[in-house]
């Protein structure tokens, strides 16, 4: 599933052609995706202009004029690819190169710009990914996000929020990074590359990073940048396009070429001086990679 800085590499690729754009037509090509679209999707959507691109934790904002937002999630095998020109079946110039099978195009948002038409196409083979819509006045209801806690990325997300959240946990630290409630968007392989960058085992107790009066400790300081510093790379790099992630424009993200820890069970550790050799431990089902002599 694509994790956060994946889906800021989509949001970053759209915006210069959504952002302004007004949606003559929602093409819906089936009745579903994951879930049903909402009620009379494509007529809502319609005659509408893009006020701007965002996103929350794994999710991407597609906020509209008329005060509403449509919600997407990529699921497992979701993308979006973007093209020249208004008919939907011509082949057209692309503007970016196509990157997936017609058969599996299930929206298409035809668009009209200051640069021309333009189509954005949402493809998705196994369909596990979906789109709401919801009033942005209210976005702090919407189940998914009622819960979550700050962006990795964001102002508050600090090592006193995570002292507050970890102080007196037996919950090992991977689960605890794991937790929407306690940062929002994190996902497995970018929480082993974190613990990995700050030497901390994902199977030590979260507690442990706190003191006995609720300060964090140098360690959690330490995370807590490795998390900050991790995500920026990710996200400059163009997200890890592991599996079926792709970018915008067709093309295959490349930190996942710059991993140190995650799928690396085996081999010598990166961590400099450090003669240890990544293991590979199952957590709530995840696998979880890391360095046994230097991850403590």
């Amino acid at each position: 599933m694509p994790e956060l800085p994946e889906v800021e590499t989509v949001r970053r690729g759209l915006s210069p052609v959504m952002e302004g754009a007004t949606v003559t037509k929602l093409e819906l090509r089936r009745p579903d995706l994951r879930f049903p679209f909402p009620e009379n999707f494509g007529d809502r959507i319609a005659g509408q202009r893009i006020a701007a691109l965002g996103r929350r934790a794994k999710y991407l904002l597609i906020d509209l004029e008329n005060g509403m937002t449509v919600i997407a999630h990529l699921g497992m095998s979701g993308s979006f690819r973007i093209e020249e020109g208004a008919g939907a079946e011509l082949p057209g110039n692309f503007h970016h190169a196509r990157s997936k099978d017609e058969k599996h195009d299930h929206v298409i948002f035809h668009l009209t710009t200051p640069s021309g038409p333009m189509r954005v196409i949402y493809n998705d083979p196994r369909r596990f990914g979906f789109m709401h819509l919801w009033a942005r006045t209210e976005l702090d209801t919407y189940p998914a996000f009622a819960e979550l806690g700050p962006e990795p990325t964001g102002n508050i997300l600090g090592a006193d929020h995570l002292a507050k959240r970890f102080a007196g946990k037996i919950q090992p630290l991977k689960s605890a990074l794991l937790d929407q409630s306690n940062i929002a968007g994190l996902g497995n392989i970018y929480v082993c590359e974190a613990l990995w960058r700050s030497h901390l085992s994902p199977l030590r107790a979260s507690g442990t990073t706190v003191t006995p009066t609720g300060k964090p400790k140098k360690e959690l300081v330490a995370l807590t940048q490795a998390i900050r510093e991790v995500i920026a790379d990710a996200i400059a790099a163009g997200g890890s396009s592991l599996r079926d992630h792709i970018q915008t424009d067709g093309t295959l993200g490349y930190f996942q070429h710059s991993f140190s820890v995650y799928d690396r069970e085996g081999q010598a550790c990166r961590t400099p001086e450090c003669t240890g050799v990544i293991h590979r431990v199952t957590q709530a089902g995840r696998s979880s990679f890391y360095c046994p002599q230097c991850q403590r």
